[in-house]
């Protein structure tokens, strides 16, 4: 396959003219970074309307425009073959213009229309978004890794009515599309035409440079993303145009400690909601670089060869890369800029921060969160930071630790973490659960949100994780609900019945780990060979990031009445808890 350089060539070294704002400005006083500071904070209220694209984007773009700030990246793309894209806010406000003018014009979709986004870490993965942010249209991201099962499961439940992909996912579409009437249009990101595509380069290149930004409410969706739980497929959180767009401006500020001079590698998959905070809103709401590495799978040799090439100020993965980076002798490598290092998405063991800091100097700021709320806790800059814990709790958040009852527990006892619900939920949480209002209100208890996750709070405020309430599988920063691998596993003629559990790994963490009963034809069979087959089964049914990389065959599972209770006395069993 080309490059994606080659995609957009003709149009990332052209200067774009800046188009109109979505309102009329001379009527209309900007918010500020400080403004949108004191909404996160509470201390102001929410406007009735806001569009992340019009009312942030195209203010940096004006202040370059104007002088106000130099035309330094908003968008710095490499992909370690000698490509390079550089966008300024100018070009991103017009570019994303013309890709609004794809969705609206060329595809007919109206604001409010679903639109779901399987891209790597492509250029065209955050033309898109902001693309969607302008025409009101409620993108849906997606890893590369869903499978055609996974990616039929999102389309029908959140019927959307149209789809983004890039090459190496449009087979797994195109074999479940006939199932999925409410499709209306199907996009591929390629230099390459395909059969019963619409092709977006081709859809760009004529289309108009003139679109007027839809003036969305605060309130209004903006994304759905789907979260694993324990039971049953992935829901859909749904965030609105303010949640995302404006409540990270607290997180940009002091988790991230970003100014407009600084650029961000944020590590994260495009499917997840930690690309949005990291890659997108805070970095953006600071008017930061994001830097962007297209590295299709992790390498430790690319990745300290990109730190030392490039001037990046900030950098932010998963704990499981700092894992493996700390494999390596890291002094002997020079980062030019680095100064602040992030990491989040599962728990970072003490010794890897440790090491990280003996071996570089820099410390290690770790923050908590999760899809629905974002950041609630955190390390900051300025901080003590204790070495395990997740650090203290973020504003505008009040977090605690509470019991069964809704009662907030003192010091050192474990419990549920929380938040407190004041008189109205607060802006910057999910909207809802869609389509499913019984899983909404079971995430409330009294006066509080209910995480999902166990931890306690020490006697100065620090948080400190224990494990999640539910059964679900937090691997390399990847949630894996156990229904999903054991769906996939029943398929297989090989298996009665399975658990699936968390276990220990040394680099990873935790990975998921199977616990099989056998069909009476497959007892004799070799174990090595069946375990192999039957990771393949699983990669192949489900996203291969799921695949159990522990398999145990066992005459018989724990004899209870639900699955939760049989995998909760295999976990304990793997992590030696019995």
């Amino acid at each position: 396959m080309k490059s994606s350089f080659q995609l957009f060539r003709f149009i990332w070294f052209t200067k774009p003219p800046v188009r109109s704002f979505h309102r009329d400005h001379q009527l209309w006083a900007a918010m500020t970074p400080a403004d949108f500071e004191a909404i996160n904070r509470c201390d102001r209220p929410l406007p009735k309307s806001f569009n992340f694209a019009g009312d942030v984007l195209d203010q940096w773009s004006q202040k370059e425009k104007t002088g106000e700030r130099p035309a330094n990246p908003a968008l710095w793309w490499v992909n370690g073959k000698g490509d390079e894209v550089k966008w300024s806010f100018r070009e991103l406000s017009s570019l994303s213009q013309k890709a609004a003018n794809v969705f609206t014009k060329s595809c007919g979709l109206q604001r409010g229309d679903r639109v779901v986004v399987i891209l790597p870490r492509i250029p065209e993965w955050w033309l898109i978004n902001v693309a969607c942010m302008r025409a009101g249209l409620v993108f849906i991201p997606g890893t590369i890794q869903l499978t055609a099962k996974d990616i039929l499961y999102r389309l029908q439940a959140s019927k959307a009515k149209c789809i983004v992909v890039s090459e190496e996912v449009a087979p797994a579409v195109q074999s479940i599309v006939s199932e999925c009437p409410q499709l209306k249009n199907k996009v591929l990101v390629s230099p390459h035409s395909g059969n019963g595509w619409l092709s977006f380069q081709e859809l760009f290149q004529s289309a108009s440079e003139e679109h007027s930004c839809v003036e969305t409410g605060s309130q209004e969706p903006m994304a759905i993303y789907f979260t694993s739980g324990t039971t049953g497929f992935p829901k859909m959180a749904q965030h609105s145009q303010s949640s995302l767009g404006i409540g990270y401006a607290l997180c940009g500020r002091y988790w991230l400690d970003l100014k407009p001079s600084d650029i961000i590698w944020n590590m994260s998959d495009t499917g997840w909601v930690k690309a949005a905070i990291g890659s997108v809103f805070s970095s953006w709401l600071r008017g930061a670089c994001v830097f962007v590495h297209r590295m299709a799978q992790f390498d430790t040799d690319t990745f300290l060869d990109a730190l030392t090439t490039y001037p990046i100020t900030h950098l932010c993965s998963a704990p499981t890369v700092y894992r493996m980076l700390v494999q390596k002798d890291l002094k002997r490598y020079k980062f030019k800029k680095l100064r602040h290092c992030l990491t989040g998405g599962e728990p970072l063991n003490p010794e890897v921060l440790e090491q990280w800091k003996e071996q570089t100097g820099l410390e290690l700021y770790e923050g908590y969160g999760q899809t629905e709320v974002g950041i609630i806790c955190a390390n900051q800059k300025g901080q003590e930071i204790k070495p395990g814990s997740m650090g203290k709790g973020v504003l505008p958040y009040d977090v605690q630790v509470i019991d069964e009852k809704g009662d907030i527990l003192p010091p050192g006892k474990e419990g549920d973490i929380a938040i407190r619900l004041k008189s109205t939920r607060p802006f910057c949480f999910f909207s809802e659960y869609v389509d499913n209002p019984e899983k909404t209100a079971a995430t409330i208890r009294g006066d509080f949100y209910v995480t999902g996750d166990r931890g306690l709070m020490d006697s100065d405020g620090y948080f400190w994780f224990v494990g999640r309430a539910d059964d679900v599988i937090i691997s390399s920063g990847y949630r894996i609900g156990p229904f999903e691998v054991e769906s996939a596993l029943i398929e297989h003629p090989a298996v009665v019945e399975s658990a699936v559990v968390s276990s220990p790994d040394p680099i990873r963490g935790e990975v998921v780990k199977a616990f099989v009963v056998l069909s009476a034809p497959y007892k004799s069979s070799n174990p090595e060979k069946l375990a192999l087959e039957l990771q393949d089964h699983v990669k192949k049914s489900t996203a291969p990031y799921k695949y159990p990389r522990k398999v145990e065959f066992v005459q018989e599972l724990p004899k209870t009445i639900t699955g939760k209770i049989k995998r909760n006395v295999l976990r304990d069993q793997e992590w030696g808890r019995m």
